[in-house]
């Protein structure tokens, strides 16, 4: 007779239930996250029954989440486990007691085994990828939100600077990165007032841009930012002045730590992914550098089961269709239930490739012509790489272009 185990986790301890095939409770307690609390709960799972043909191994196990230090105990040790999203427990919770959706630990554990009993089948196990694998997972996932303090602070930064010092916007608005190049920055600790600015000889706007690595043009750039420092312009009040620098120091203090940590953690996560054995066939791909292949094999990962279908693998992204029929209606729309962090990487893939593919941009001008938006025209051009990737990371082949887009023949052949 089958198995089934619930754990419902919280920071003191982890409720557990264990049912048989008819949903009657064989054993329910909880137990530490700690090498002896998974001792103990492999030891109730293996005396579930006497017979040869039962193992510990063959009961799966629901939980709600994986970055647990359990979940990787319990994989080692050969238990398969089930994650379940607290939303669709949430949803099973109400079909259980419509009335009242009561909840406990105790009760969440009891309704997860009843979950993977009942519909099991709807429900994957976790994968199992390496352990290069699930440490790009961290570094790559560290490297985006690094990403994202390092916008937070630079739209804090120009929002500051467009009230008190519009000029030092104005300086290095035609160049790339513009603020966030780190002769602006220089400028900025050096000059952080209009005022302060305006007082700069040409020596220390040239040996500021040549301490921030500036090489090229010096002293034609120090002489236009000596004449524009110097223009007449509207001005806070003085102290006004003063306070809104000490301010806009802070926030670039803060952008600063920011964009180290960004370089730092690309340069961690670029090693990490090129000594991954997968890796030259991510780059293979067009549109594919250091940052978008970590993301991309971050997100994957490397368990070559989990994914038994290119299809699978679309959907998992959200690039694959989602149909809606209902009677006399029928809907074709995008998947917004995905690896969002996998969708956004791959709009980003798809839209890098345009440049880089004539199949790609084809495709995306076909589907442009077809009345497809930007979006959709976009998703296609992902889906069509994604089978690719699927295809070559199946038989450990690079990818090619002739292959992923053969030539059309002419109409009339």
């Amino acid at each position: 007779m089958p198995y089934y185990c619930g754990i419902d986790w919280s920071e003191r301890g982890h409720d557990f239930a264990v049912i048989d095939a008819n949903g009657v409770l064989i054993a329910q307690g909880r137990i530490t996250e700690t090498p002896d609390g998974v001792k103990e709960l492999q030891r109730i799972l293996a005396g579930l029954s006497t017979s040869h043909r039962h193992s510990r191994r063959h009961v799966p196990i629901a939980i709600e989440s994986s970055r647990l230090l359990l979940v990787p105990a319990l994989l080692k040790a050969g238990q398969p486990v089930i994650v379940i999203n607290p939303t669709v427990v949430a949803n099973y919770r109400g079909i259980v007691s419509p009335a009242k959706r009561r909840k406990s630990d105790k009760g969440d554990a009891l309704l997860l085994a009843n979950i993977i009993r009942t519909d099991g089948h709807l429900h994957r196990p976790l994968p199992n990828p390496s352990e290069q694998a699930r440490a790009l997972v961290e570094l790559s996932r560290a490297q985006r939100h690094a990403v994202r303090e390092q916008q937070y602070y630079l739209r804090r930064l120009r929002s500051q600077l467009r009230v008190y010092y519009p000029v030092a916007l104005q300086a290095w608005e035609d160049l790339p990165k513009k603020i966030l190049r780190p002769e602006a920055r220089a400028l900025l600790r050096l000059a952080p007032t209009p005022a302060e600015a305006a007082r700069l000889s040409r020596r220390q706007i040239a040996d500021a841009l040549v301490s921030a690595g500036r090489i090229r043009l010096v002293d034609d750039t120090a002489g236009r930012l000596f004449h524009l420092f110097r223009q007449r312009q509207l001005r806070q009040p003085p102290a006004v002045e003063e306070a809104m620098g000490v301010a806009m120091l802070s926030t670039l203090m803060f952008l600063d730590r920011a964009d180290h940590l960004v370089h730092s953690l690309e340069a961690e996560a670029t090693t990490a992914f090129m000594a991954h054995p997968q890796s030259k066939i991510y780059l293979s791909f067009p549109g594919v550098g250091s940052v978008m292949g970590t993301r991309l094999l971050a997100e994957l990962g490397d368990d070559p089961a989990r994914f038994s279908s290119s299809r699978g693998l679309k959907a998992y992204a959200g690039v694959a269709p989602l149909t809606w029929a209902s009677g006399g209606s029928r809907s074709v729309s995008h998947r917004r239930v995905a690896n969002r962090l996998l969708k956004s990487t791959c709009h980003h893939w798809a839209f890098s490739s345009l440049t880089r593919s004539p199949g790609c941009r084809a495709l995306y001008d076909r589907r442009r012509e077809a009345g497809d938006r930007w979006a959709g025209a976009l998703r296609h051009v992902a889906a069509r790489l994604l089978s690719s990737l699927h295809y070559c990371l199946a038989h450990d082949v690079l990818y090619q272009e002739e292959i992923a887009f053969p030539p059309t023949p002419p109409a009339g052949e």
